[in-house]
């Protein structure tokens, strides 16, 4: 006898088999009907000896189940057949899954369970992210073109690389062939197809006409395979070879799963089990309404693999006042980014607002902070464009949320005017330092550490082109931008108190004279928190937490204090007075000439819609004045008889 192989299959159908198909010539194999007493409710299993199959059993065969004359792919299925082209109209009859070996050499690697504290989370789309001609790789748009990037992300300080759906998904369904037939398709009248789209949601199915392309992926899938049209040649191979350079490269892989309203909730912690088994996942974004979020929290098998939701009651999953031992668990709301922005916009009423979000550092979960993500638009569009601009996905612009707080700083789109290209370029570092200088964990979305731009469109779901895919020549067109990102990543990186693993007290904790974190207005110590304040300092006291005997330490700062002024006018703003020895050095201001150089003993001016960097400095021990040089006199010589 040879290997055995089980096969289940969820239906309704009284009757239900499986064929097989040769992989090369699409030539039925062999079939064989499932035996009705091996069936458990809607549950139908079989077991098929590799001897049945021949010699083509391991590599050469793909399958479909059958009930009756309809052929519906294996939804459980560890790998699909990839089409001849991305984007494909493919029925459900086109879908064909593969028979794998799931034997793969990991080579000790393993998770490597980075403290949210210490990550920086970069979201992005496979395919898009090295699509681009200008991404110079080889394997452009798949799982090994991400490997050959993993050198440039580590140069910027991402550590955990966050996926848009990976799983196996029919980007571009049809309409079922077995659900009606051509003459009945050819003969119905409009008017008849709108009755059926009033009473049936297979309205798409009715017209027999293929869907809109689904470039996100967010749409139920078959969650047990990575995504054919994602690898050269063997997505389950390729995909695990990503993951495993990931982990080889101490960097995390956190897969984005969507999952409807239908799906059985008790199949998503088995979903999310496979993939930390069989891909070695680092964790996982759960996407959907009202998921089970607090009973994947509570599994056993992943309580060392991050979760993250909009919604997680630590105290309900933890008990009250109990920390775990690893927190895993992450909130993903927009909070930060819709007030963030409206702060950047220079809007009254958000000072109060920020200082919750400067410090805000849960115990018991992670708060994942950003300000641009997968929806809405990139950091570039969020200060180019007023209004969205998604003409290209063929909904006449109605698609797409209209609340995007964002501001083109004068002029809509693509400008030749210096003022605001430079007013642009201003705004972006702005909102780079208000992320990574806030206290949680930041997120960026790709591209946007140097500009990239979606031209307007904030909802691209359905883009496989270039308003999706990076363009990489700006990483040198917008190098200012880039160095930029990088020069506060290593500020951030360098300094514990700005990524610290508690929330900060707002006290003396240590008695070093100054508490962790403080805020600041006009007047040191007294923020103005009045509505139509838009400025707001920040003081870090950097002897919290500072390790010199930790390599990326040893140049942290004993004091740092950022300014920001989102007003279109400048201010003045109070600066605490430094222990004796040391005095206040601007470090950077994101416009030219927008703070003070030479800031006084006790305020410091920033300028319009500037952000403002000053750290501590040790002043140089003064030498103590060398006394008048006098005449030296040879001293006598005395003998034992004076």
């Amino acid at each position: 006898m040879g290997k055995q192989i089980c096969f289940t299959h969820v239906s309704e159908s009284e009757d239900c088999g499986i064929i097989f198909y040769d992989k090369k010539t699409g030539a039925e194999v062999y079939r064989k009907t499932f035996d009705p007493s091996l069936r458990l409710g809607k549950l139908w299993r079989i077991s098929i000896d590799t001897e049945e199959l021949g010699a083509k059993a391991k590599d050469s065969l793909t399958y479909q189940f059958i009930e009756g004359e309809k052929r519906v792919p294996d939804k459980f299925g560890k790998a699909f057949l990839q089409a001849k082209k991305y984007g494909d109209p493919k029925s459900t009859e086109d879908i064909y899954a593969v028979l794998k070996d799931n034997a793969y050499d990991w080579r000790g690697t393993k998770n490597p369970k980075i403290p949210y504290n210490d990550s920086l989370i970069y979201c992005l789309h496979l395919r898009g992210f090295t699509k681009h001609s200008s991404s110079n790789v080889k394997n452009r748009g798949t799982f090994l073109g991400l490997i050959e990037k993993i050198p440039y992300l580590r140069s910027i300080g991402v550590t955990t690389l966050e996926f848009q759906p990976i799983y196996e998904f029919n980007e571009r369904p049809i309409l079922s062939r077995n659900s009606h037939s051509n003459t009945q398709a050819e003969v119905r009248t409009v008017s008849e197809l709108a009755e059926m789209a009033r009473t049936s949601a297979q309205w798409e199915d009715a017209q027999r006409e293929p869907q809109k392309l689904n470039y996100w992926g967010y749409t139920e899938g078959f969650y047990y395979a990575p995504k054919a049209a994602y690898a050269i040649k063997d997505p389950v191979i390729e995909c695990k070879d990503m993951i495993r350079s990931l982990h080889e490269n101490g960097m995390e892989a956190i897969l984005q799963f969507y999952f409807p309203k239908e799906l059985n909730p008790m199949e998503i912690p088995q979903i999310l089990r496979f993939w930390v088994e069989e891909y070695h996942a680092d964790g996982f974004h759960l996407i959907g309404e009202n998921l089970p979020a607090e009973l994947v929290a509570r599994d056993p098998e992943l309580s060392e693999t991050k979760l993250w939701y909009y919604q997680m009651d630590a105290e309900s999953i933890y008990g009250r006042r109990h920390a775990p031992k690893y927190k895993n668990l992450g909130l993903v709301r927009d909070d930060f980014m819709y007030e963030g922005r409206r702060f950047l916009k220079g809007e009254e009423a958000l000072v109060s607002a920020m200082t919750y979000q400067v410090k805000s550092v849960p115990q018991a979960v992670a708060k994942i902070n950003y300000m641009t993500t997968y929806w809405g638009f990139s950091l570039m569009d969020m200060v180019s464009y007023d209004f969205k601009h998604n003409e290209a996905n063929g909904e006449d612009n109605h698609d797409g949320t209209d609340y995007n707080c964002s501001w083109n700083c004068g002029e809509e789109g693509p400008t030749r005017k210096k003022k605001i290209r430079e007013l642009r370029i201003t705004q972006i570092k702005n909102a780079l330092c208000m992320l990574l200088l806030s206290q949680g964990t930041p997120r960026i979305f790709m591209g946007d550490e140097f500009g990239n731009s979606q031209k307007g469109n904030n909802n691209p779901y359905c883009q496989d082109n270039e308003i999706t895919w990076l363009n990489w020549t700006l990483t040198v067109k917008n190098t200012e931008i880039l160095d930029f990102f990088k020069n506060i990543m290593a500020i951030r990186t360098a300094n514990p108190v700005l990524h610290p693993s508690e929330e900060a007290k707002l006290m003396d904790s240590i008695s070093c004279g100054y508490p962790d974190l403080s805020f600041h207005g006009e007047t040191a110590w007294r923020p103005q928190l009045e509505n139509y304040s838009r400025q707001l300092g920040i003081m870090y006291c950097g002897l919290y937490g500072k390790d010199v005997t930790v390599k990326e330490n040893e140049n942290a700062f004993d004091f740092l204090y950022l300014g920001l002024n989102m007003h279109w006018e400048p201010h003045k703003l109070g600066l605490p007075r430094l222990q004796k020895g040391k005095k206040w050095k601007l470090l950077f201001a994101t416009s030219e000439n927008g703070a003070d150089s030479e800031p006084t003993a006790d305020a410091v001016t920033i300028g319009p819609r500037t952000v403002a960097l000053y750290v501590s400095e040790t002043l140089p021990i003064a030498e103590p004045e060398a006394s008048p040089k006098t005449e030296e006199k040879e001293a006598p010589i005395l003998s034992s008889t004076t």
